[in-house]
């Protein structure tokens, strides 16, 4: 099986994009070559604009684009994309509803050794707290592609987070997306597992694992965590009782916050986060890092048979 980062995804899909619409730009802060983006400069340099390390700027370039009718994609780490960009995004692209995606790399810990200054557990949740902004994150290199297209395609603003590691393939190059609709990868009403990006490969591995259990577990790869898919969500909550949510985020306002305040509202099942637990990453291998946060199959599996009263609390 195939293994490629979305971040080159990222490129591929924008430079397609690109060669087909004259009104697609790419706004970079210096950082092309990590987030893939040198060949769209070099094959639309009349629709490529590169403004050094000044994220804040560029997102009012692109505000500015969006005004005459052009769709520009601001480029950068998710750190700063998410963060240090964040007030001009709201002032900015939010506020008045512009058609403006910031499609940011290395989101959650995937910077690994880089260390927690470049490491962005907190994006996610930042960006779906501003309104009118709609938050995806996509599984794996195919499913990338398709999700920017139907990003530029869609009108109003959009975080796109990727991942710098390479993940292996989710699905092949015939599969359909929707944004804010969940992808059902396996059925199953023992248990439901709601997974985002990376982890949804992590989620799969443990998921066919328990079914080697006897246990039937759902998987939803819920790309979209903003608009949330609250159809699925409800209807993981009413047949299986129980979900566990898996993320490379702060369980804190992340997808496994999303998917809690659906259950609140309903008022029936119950909910297991697993994510990085509300602290700061550190300079380490990422399956490190994302095992000293329990992001891993073996714990998705034990939670699973925890909550399901097979074994001692995971």
């Amino acid at each position: 099986m195939s293994a490629k980062a979305t971040r080159e995804a990222l490129g591929e899909e924008l430079l397609s994009l690109g060669l087909e619409n004259p009104d697609i730009f790419v706004i970079d802060c210096d950082v092309s070559k990590s987030c893939k983006t040198i060949p769209f400069s070099q094959q639309c340099a009349n629709q490529h604009i590169n403004v050094g390390i000044s994220e804040q700027n560029a997102v009012g370039i692109a505000a500015g684009l969006a005004t005459t009718g052009k769709t520009p994609f601001v480029v950068t780490y998710a750190a700063f994309g998410s963060m240090r960009a964040c007030e001009q995004i709201r002032q900015e692209v939010c506020y008045p509803k512009l058609n403006v995606k910031i499609a940011c790399s290395h989101g959650g810990l995937t910077p690994a050794n880089d260390g927690a200054s470049h490491q962005c557990i907190e994006d996610m949740g930042i960006m779906r707290t501003l309104p009118n902004m709609t938050v995806i994150m996509p599984a794996d290199y195919h499913s990338a592609r398709k999700l920017i297209r139907a990003a530029a395609d869609h009108d109003g603003p959009v975080y796109l987070r990727f991942t710098r590691d390479a993940i292996e393939e989710v699905y092949d190059e015939t599969a359909s997306f929707e944004i804010g609709k969940a992808n059902q990868l396996r059925d199953g009403t023992d248990v439901a597992v709601i997974a985002n990006g990376d982890t949804v490969n992590i989620a799969r591995k443990a998921v066919d694992e328990l079914a080697e259990q006897g246990i039937h577990a759902r998987l939803l790869d819920m790309h979209t965590i903003k608009p949330l898919d609250r159809e699925a969500v409800q209807k993981a909550l009413r047949e299986c009782k129980t979900v566990i949510t898996v993320e490379d985020h702060n369980i804190l306002n992340g997808l496994g916050s999303a998917v809690c305040e659906v259950a609140a509202e309903l008022g029936e099942g119950k909910v297991k986060r697993i994510g990085v637990q509300d602290r700061f990453g550190e300079s380490a291998p990422y399956e490190a890092l994302l095992a000293a946060n329990g992001i891993t199959a073996k714990h998705i599996c034990e939670t699973a048979r925890c909550l399901l009263g097979q074994e001692e609390d995971a």
